[in-house]
């Protein structure tokens, strides 16, 4: 029995009901251009083949019955009870979405609809946003709303934003739904304006090793909404909309002094410049020169934005040292993965490296597999 019949099969026993199609979308590894979209910057994401497939149906009763593979038991809630505070845990990713999509003014209904992911969770590689986008474009086609993709996404953030109570920006959401195979998504986070580029690492010789350190991931616990408020607040301080428009970084720090809102401006600012650099390097030449570009945002992210942990650190430095071409932390911080741009037939040892600096460090083993960038969002059956 193939994974769509036991989803369809598993959906019936749930809900006593027949799914009326399977939908998917995927995680994301954002390659560089981290903290930068809600300050109105540039990302550079990919999608994964790894991510979250929804078997989902209408239903007239108003009631939204939700199931995970991944959980026992159901969820279940009204229509017209939905609104922030009234479901947790996995389940408000999916009514948060429905919620999003009705209080834009759409004509959704009721829903059975049954997850089943294999994004590794807390690993920050965007498990919620692959829930939410899977949902989205199940709804939407269930009920023939008529939503674009990028203001599709717009609708997933406010899902995680206003009902889950995660302060995020708009790239996971976006990478979810927008990425294509064999591509990076570059996303001007401001305008929308996106681009699809070229990122075929095989052709060169290379690979994009992820790895995950199992260092418990929690961004929900204040420190990512610490973060966005203090870059906030520098951009009042500073008279510009958002970080993304400060120029002339050094006046921007003496007018700061020597506080953590400088260190903070600093790393959005330079992060940024890190992006357009890798972009501009990608078009005319070769993967392997953004390696260094990929190192020196990890070493802004620990030293000036101050979102690694112990695990982070020692994976970077170990990959490193292993011969990566570069490595860098991904994703919110405080735990999950880090990438290390590798030659391909170096992907075992430095991993095996990796583990082996965690050993000595007495970390719990971390686990690895090589990131083949992959299509977003799609209805499957």
């Amino acid at each position: 029995m193939n994974a769509r019949t036991t989803l369809d099969a598993e959906f019936e026993s749930a809900f006593d009901n027949s799914a009326a199609g399977i939908w998917a979308a995927p995680g994301r590894v954002n390659l560089i251009g981290e903290h930068t979209d809600y300050n109105d910057g540039y990302v550079l994401p990919l999608a994964l083949p790894q991510g979250v497939a929804a078997a989902a149906a209408t239903r007239s009763d108003g009631l939204v019955r939700m199931a995970s593979r991944q959980t026992d038991g159901r969820v279940e809630v009204r229509l017209d009870a939905l609104k922030p505070g009234t479901v947790d845990g996995w389940a408000a990713y999916v009514a948060g979405m429905v919620w999003s999509l009705r209080e834009a003014g759409h004509d959704v209904g009721g829903l059975d609809i049954l997850v089943d992911g294999d994004v590794p969770l807390g690993a920050g590689l965007s498990s919620s946003a692959a829930l939410e986008c899977a949902t989205a474009i199940a709804v939407t086609d269930l009920y023939d709303v008529k939503v674009d993709r990028p203001a599709l996404a717009g609708l997933a953030q406010r899902a995680e934003n206003d009902f889950v109570g995660m302060p995020c920006g708009i790239m996971d959401q976006s990478a979810s739904l927008l990425c294509t195979r064999e591509h990076l998504l570059f996303l001007d986070t401001r305008t929308s304006a996106t681009e699809q580029v070229p990122f075929d690492l095989g052709a060169h010789g290379l690979a994009l090793l992820v790895v995950d350190t199992r260092a418990p991931h929690r961004l929900v616990d204040g420190e990512y909404a610490a973060r966005r408020r203090t870059c906030e607040e520098a951009a009042s301080k500073l008279g510009v909309r958002a970080l993304r428009d400060v120029e002339g970084l050094q006046a921007a720090m003496d007018q700061l002094g020597d506080t953590v809102e400088a260190r903070r401006v600093r790393h959005v600012v330079t992060e940024n410049a890190r992006v357009l650099a890798t972009v501009e390097r990608l078009r005319t030449g070769s993967p392997r020169d953004i390696g260094p570009l990929l190192t020196a945002s990890h070493e802004s992210l620990r030293d000036d934005y101050e979102v690694t942990v112990p695990e982070l650190d020692t994976a970077v430095d170990a990959a490193l040292d292993a011969g990566a071409l570069g490595a860098r932390m991904t994703g919110g911080g405080f735990g999950g993965c880090i990438i290390a741009l590798v030659d391909a037939d170096a992907s075992d040892t430095v991993a095996g490296r990796v583990a082996e600096a965690f050993a000595a460090a007495g970390f719990g083993a971390p686990s690895s597999f090589v990131a083949q960038p992959s299509q977003g969002a799609r209805r499957i059956r």
